[in-house]
């Protein structure tokens, strides 16, 4: 088998949407004769822990090699582990605080320590290719310098985009200076650049005019048809409309302009607003459960918690609609959150509360989906009535399966391989 090192800070038993992407290449490599050695963090603080994403990779066959470092999430991690949610404001706060003071990020002693152990690794074993996933971008930065000690082909996977960020924070103009200092240094070290978008690849073309078109290969997020096949419990039908959002709310992705819709369709159309159960699987914050109380939601909405990925996605697959929230901010039309490409692989009607960018086109070549503005409150109303109207004739929009079907994690891992067999050293 051919052998892969992957620098990956965020991977099980990390939970949440952002390990999926990485998990999943790992986890199907094998099958194409690659394997897989997964340097990532040890134990760390962070909102969510999932060991059944864990399992998922062992049973695979996948190496996973842990590194210890001095980050405030490893030293947090070494006392408390999973970590309650912050109110937003003291999350950005701690965010904006961090990112002033730590460039590239705050991981970049972990970067440091799994930079020290792949030089062991790449000393005793031989690989041929170095594979790394951004965030955080200071292994970007540590991974540019294997490539440059050890000249083995260096892949980087763009999940979003580094200078220009939707949650970059610079302070001063130096900040930012550095940072596409850094960025246009890891750039030219790197063999190919897989990105999630053509938004992203744009982004980069144009940002760094030394790269070409052809360095630049998109692979989108994907489902894993496996999740899918689990079987499902029985469920005794209510009547109502089950509408479900699986994630977490963070920046400008918020619940409330959702929530006051509905509190105006419960005014305007209570009828209809009785035959709706909204259901939010994830972490809700204290300010989100104060609105909904605030705004006498409670009867109407359940929240679930946050559950281990295979249950949430059986939650998924249970409901009547799925609900999607990008909001409004800097570059929010390069984003095309994974969660939504798991929406896809359940085959259910989605709402949108979507910017113009990426997601929105990925929604409109989907098919089944009613899309909104972000932050329309009315739009979003009318999209509640009109999908009540088409549930009760038994007339919701069905997917585009040739577009479902080209987001199978399989397939996209194939693409992926196939780029790695471009560089293989004879």
């Amino acid at each position: 088998m051919f052998k892969v090192l992957v620098l990956a800070y965020y991977y099980p038993p990390m939970g949440l949407s952002g390990v999926q992407r990485t998990l999943k290449f790992t986890k199907y490599m094998p099958q194409f004769n690659w394997e897989p050695t997964v340097i990532t963090a040890g134990n760390i603080a962070y909102f969510a822990h999932d060991f059944s994403l864990l399992k998922e990779a062992e049973e695979a066959g996948v190496k996973i090699i842990r590194t210890e470092a001095y980050d405030p999430n490893s030293i947090i991690g070494k006392k408390y582990g999973t970590v309650n949610m912050p109110k937003e404001f003291v999350r950005k706060l701690y965010s904006n605080f961090s990112k002033s003071f730590f460039i590239p990020d705050n991981k970049k002693s972990w970067a440091k320590r799994a930079y020290q152990k792949a030089r062991e690794l790449l000393k005793k074993e031989r690989f041929d290719i170095i594979y790394v996933t951004i965030p955080p971008y200071s292994s970007f930065v540590y991974a540019a310098k294997l490539k440059q000690e050890f000249q083995i082909p260096l892949f980087v996977d763009y999940r979003d985009l580094w200078l220009g960020n939707h949650f970059a924070f610079y302070l001063t103009p130096w900040h930012r200076i550095k940072h596409k200092k850094l960025e246009y240094a890891s750039l030219h070290n790197s063999d190919k650049i897989i990105v999630i978008n053509r938004r992203i690849k744009e982004k980069l073309l144009t940002t760094y005019n030394f790269l070409n078109f052809n360095e630049i290969v998109i692979i989108p997020h994907g489902f894993d048809p496996a999740d899918f096949e689990v079987d499902l419990p029985k469920q005794n039908p209510t009547g109502k409309i089950k509408l479900t959002y699986s994630g977490i709310f963070y920046e400008s992705v918020t619940p409330v302009y959702l929530l006051k819709a509905f509190k105006q369709l419960s005014i305007e159309r209570p009828d209809i607003s009785a035959k709706y159960q909204i259901e939010f699987i994830g972490l809700l914050r204290k300010e989100n459960k104060k609105l909904i109380s605030e705004l006498g939601l409670t009867d109407s909405i359940h929240e679930v918690g946050y559950l281990e990925h295979i249950e949430a996605v059986k939650r998924i697959r249970q409901s009547d609609v799925l609900w999607m929230m990008i909001g409004n901010s800097h570059n929010s039309d390069t984003i095309s959150t994974s969660k939504l490409f798991e929406y896809f692989g359940s085959r259910k009607p989605i709402l949108g509360s979507v910017p113009e960018g990426v997601a929105k086109t990925a929604l409109q070549e989907y098919g089944a989906s009613f899309i909104t503005p972000p932050d329309d409150i009315e739009q979003i109303k009318q999209n509640l009535i009109e999908i009540y109207n088409l549930f009760v004739k038994d007339e919701l929009p069905k997917p585009n399966e040739e577009f479902v079907n080209k987001h199978n994690r399989i397939n996209l891992t194939e693409q992926l391989v196939t780029q790695f067999q471009f560089y293989l050293r004879t």
